[in-house]
């Protein structure tokens, strides 16, 4: 057998890290694009309002999980370096970490209608933005503690668990989706705040579940995951000193995303539309290719955690091949059947006419979805290698500059200052995408994080 696939950090290791996870984020992935038909079949206002408002609050979300996934990288890199003892208390870091974090993204709903005021979107727009952000806002807690759980077994690669967890989410999701959003048996029709409900009853699952699958008594022996409670100010402050690059950089990129929504959204319904359906589609490749670069972390960070930085290399090759081959089958479909996959979307409350032009420009936006997913597929293994060896601050500042120096600022000077529409504000998500690949691989390639130290060695 080729040792490409069965060595250590080999396509063995990749898919055995990363396709339990690949097959949860699926289904969380199924969850959302579920959210996203029904919401569009209720009406074109609600799947007009839903993924900015998603975006706003994953922004905020985002900058948290970003902090506490870090976690992870703990976990896995005392894995690596054989001090599972120091495990439990890596994960109530993260955990004292989710307190003031949740209580910060509930109060957020104070600040809705400010916020969606600044977009300039339609009024009726502007209501269903605020009820949703709102609700998720409000329910932002559980996701966050849920996630920060959820890296007790990511971090050691055993990813069932939480692929199994994340599926139980999305199997009640789903259903209460359509139960809430349009009113079916008995219940209340809440069209956009359902979908909300929905989402956020997921997360509260999905947090108890890996409560009670996490502290349980031979974890304790092993783990320390009941004792280690205390904080431990020295490994909070580390935490910190890796994490808060990483929430930056992740709530950049969404930041980045939720601008650009916002730009758009000022040239008119149907371009903002065409846009969210894309993106709901695109999510299709991007979220499971997030598993691939979990595993990629998590293989580079046992591979550091245990000073074997030739095995990190590895790693992120073996988990590079994966991501490629699994872009290059889902680009067929985004390139020979795109009017099918956007035909999932319409609208009860527009004609086939109207859709028609909703549809043809999604067809032109998916396409360049296709070329840029590949360059994608490159850069998010490359972002879970950094980040898994711990070189955040340089991703950090990457994420920073193209994201405002290709992506937001270009895009508003050529639809608010140049007026030159959809299809050239398009183009610098496509630039910014593979200019953000191009910087991260060649870092890794260059091997500073090499001499980066993230846990104490073992009697220090």
């Amino acid at each position: 057998m080729h040792p490409r696939f069965s060595a250590p950090g080999g396509v063995r290791d990749v898919l055995r890290v990363g396709l339990p996870l690949v097959l949860g984020m699926a289904s969380t992935t199924a969850m959302e694009f579920t959210d996203r038909v029904f919401l569009g079949n209720y009406s074109l206002t609600s799947i007009a309002a839903a993924l900015p408002a998603g975006l706003a609050n994953f922004v905020f979300l985002s900058f948290c999980m970003g902090v506490v996934e870090f976690a992870g990288v703990f976990v896995a890199q005392y894995t690596g370096a054989k001090q599972p003892e120091r495990v439990g208390a890596a994960l109530w870091q993260g955990l004292w970490f989710c307190l003031p974090a949740a209580a910060f993204m509930a109060c957020l709903a104070l600040i809705a209608p400010a916020l969606f005021s600044l977009a300039g979107h339609p009024a009726e727009v502007q209501a269903q933005e605020v009820a949703y952000f709102s609700i998720l806002s409000k329910g932002s807690g559980l996701a966050l503690t849920g996630m920060c759980l959820s890296t007790f077994f990511s971090g050691r690669g055993l990813t069932k668990s939480v692929m199994l967890v994340n599926m139980a989410g999305a199997m009640l999701n789903i259903p209460l989706d359509y139960l809430l959003i349009f009113g079916k048996c008995g219940f209340p029709e809440l069209g956009i705040r359902g979908a909300a409900y929905a989402t956020c009853a997921s997360w509260g699952v999905n947090f108890l579940l890996f409560a009670l699958l996490v502290f349980r008594r031979e974890h304790e022996r092993c783990y320390l995951v009941r004792s280690a409670w205390r904080f431990d100010r020295e490994l909070f402050l580390r935490f910190l000193r890796f994490g808060l690059p990483g929430g930056v950089q992740f709530a950049m990129d969404i930041l980045g995303f939720t601008l650009f929504l916002f730009v758009v959204g000022s040239l008119g319904a149907e371009s903002l539309a065409a846009t969210n359906i894309v993106f709901s589609i695109n999510g299709l490749v991007f979220l499971p290719m997030i598993g691939m670069s979990v595993a990629a972390s998590v293989l580079v960070g046992q591979a550091q955690g245990a000073r074997d930085p030739d095995r990190a290399v590895f790693a992120n090759m073996s988990a590079l091949y994966v991501s490629l081959a699994y872009t290059l089958f889902l680009d067929f479909f985004l390139v020979f059947f795109p009017r099918e996959l956007l035909a999932l979307f319409r609208p009860q409350d527009i004609s086939l006419e109207q859709f028609q032009a909703i549809q043809d420009t999604g067809v032109v936006l998916l396409r360049m979805v296709a070329v840029y997913c590949l360059f994608d597929a490159v850069g998010i293994i490359q972002y879970g290698s950094l980040r898994g060896a711990g070189d955040t601050r340089f991703v950090m500042l990457a994420m920073l500059a193209t994201s405002l120096g290709i992506l937001v600022l270009p895009t508003w000077l050529m639809v608010r200052v140049l007026g030159w529409g959809l299809y050239p504000a398009w183009a610098c998500v496509l630039t910014y995408i593979a200019g953000l690949a191009v910087i991260l691989r060649l870092r890794f390639m260059r091997g500073a994080w090499r001499r980066l130290k993230v846990i104490e060695t073992a009697g220090a």
